[in-house]
């Protein structure tokens, strides 16, 4: 029986992940497509270094091209990184006919639709479930799961790294400084660990699952992002007053063909299922407008569950192979991509402020918001007795974006507030 020959990109952590389960599930994966699945070559960065998982010598090579102009290769599964360098060795083998597996959100979130489009002309497969949220099967679940329903909304934690900080913070009290060193100590984090903390990571993840949840192609440009590193134990102490958590998510809508796409520190009602995803775990919440709700949960990265992924794809590939269906699952856009204007984007608000304490301060504050039209639900005013000044905890009916800037703007010309804290949206 002929085997399927595959070249793996990159023997990293989950490359090696990819390896061990190809080899060791072997007879699994027989069984599902029928002929054995051989990793024939794998290019790494230095052939001569050690690893944790044993691989033939001779299949090792330093020179990525050999993997693409080998005719005998079937399928590449890139696992490597990068985006420019890696986009053209992509490019190439769908030119030459192989199907691709890719785990790298960089990429597809910057150039998929180049990618896709090329796949389309060539009759070749593209799958990339593991872009996003590592173990969870989101991607497959947005092309095939919802594709006789409307999605109007995608809401989730995509990143681990910065919900196990805001998890520690929430649980133990601890600052945003420390969870963050004890998060690089553990490998979490990356020595520089801006890509994750400042959003940018969950905002490439957001991209691919709205460009595939309502067909428009969306860059990551059109992304608003703001990370946690602004996030204090205040907030979360004053959140959990409210019965909230915060949460980094990631927030995309869509309302009458205009959509809006975010990444956020969020405050969460508890009542809310994503409000209880702790640690590195990623959560995903769907609503359709046939479905309903519905959320999807597990491990956001790591070897196994990652890999785990990639060989779900490698399967899928090789079924295709067999039924000589390749390239007919399409996730190109179709759709114009319409973007809401901050008047279209509406949301509750949690703000909160240092003021002046002293009579008066608390309607001078209403008249703002009354001025912009943005409705109160509820003000706090904790007591502070070891700093000067009073602070107020407000929290608003849905408001829209532009109401809640123009407000922030009159607080910061009003010499009654101090200092507007923080201003976050509440989710649930």
């Amino acid at each position: 029986m002929k085997p399927v020959k595959v070249g793996l990109m990159g023997l990293g952590t989950v490359g090696t992940g990819v390896v061990r389960i190809v080899e060791g599930h072997q007879a699994d994966l027989q069984s599902q497509v029928a002929s054995p699945i051989e990793i024939a070559k794998i290019l790494v960065k230095d052939a001569s270094k050690s690893r944790s998982v044993v691989v033939d010598a001779s299949k090792l090579t330093e020179d990525p091209w050999e993997l693409v102009r080998d005719e005998e290769i079937d399928i590449i599964v890139e696992v490597m990184g990068g985006v420019g360098a890696t986009k053209e060795l992509l490019l190439e083998a769908l030119e030459r006919g192989k199907h691709i597996v890719t785990a790298n959100k960089d990429l597809m979130a910057l150039h998929g639709q180049e990618i896709l489009a090329k796949a389309k002309e060539k009759g070749c497969d593209v799958f990339y479930e593991a872009s996003v949220a590592g173990g969870i099967p989101i991607i497959r679940t947005l092309i095939e799961g919802f594709s006789s329903d409307r999605i109007t909304k995608i809401m989730g934690i995509v990143n681990g790294t910065t919900n196990y900080i805001l998890t520690k913070m929430s649980q133990e009290g601890a600052d945003y400084q420390d969870v963050l060193k004890e998060a690089q100590a553990l490998g979490y984090a990356e020595a520089d660990p801006t890509s994750d903390v400042e959003g940018l990571d969950a905002a490439r993840k957001m991209t691919i699952l709205s460009t595939l949840g309502f067909r428009a192609n969306v860059a990551l440009e059109d992304v608003d992002v703001r990370g946690i590193s602004a996030v204090t134990q205040e907030d979360i102490r004053y959140a959990h007053q409210l019965g909230c958590e915060i949460k980094l998510l990631g927030i995309a809508e869509r309302q009458d063909d205009y959509i809006s796409v975010s990444v956020q520190p969020t405050l969460v009602r508890r009542s809310h299922p994503i409000a209880s995803v702790n640690g590195v775990f990623n959560a995903v919440y769907v609503h359709g407008e046939a479905v309903g709700e519905t959320m999807f949960y597990g491990p956001g990265a790591g070897e196994m569950p990652t890999a785990t992924s990639i060989v779900a794809d490698l399967v899928a590939v090789v079924k295709n192979m067999k039924l000589g269906v390749n390239g007919r699952q399409s996730s190109l856009s179709y759709k114009e991509k319409k973007l809401k204007t901050d008047e279209q984007i509406a949301s509750k608000y949690f703000m909160l402020l240092h003021v002046e304490d002293r009579a008066g301060v608390l309607m001078q504050i209403a008249q703002v918001f009354s001025k912009y039209d943005v409705s109160i639900e509820s003000v706090m005013q904790p007591a502070t007795p070891d700093q000067q000044g009073a602070q107020l905890i407000i929290s608003t009916h849905a408001a829209d974006k532009a109401s809640m800037n123009a407000v922030q703007k009159a607080f910061e010309e009003l010499p009654a507030v101090k200092t507007i804290k923080s201003v976050y949206r509440v989710e649930g």
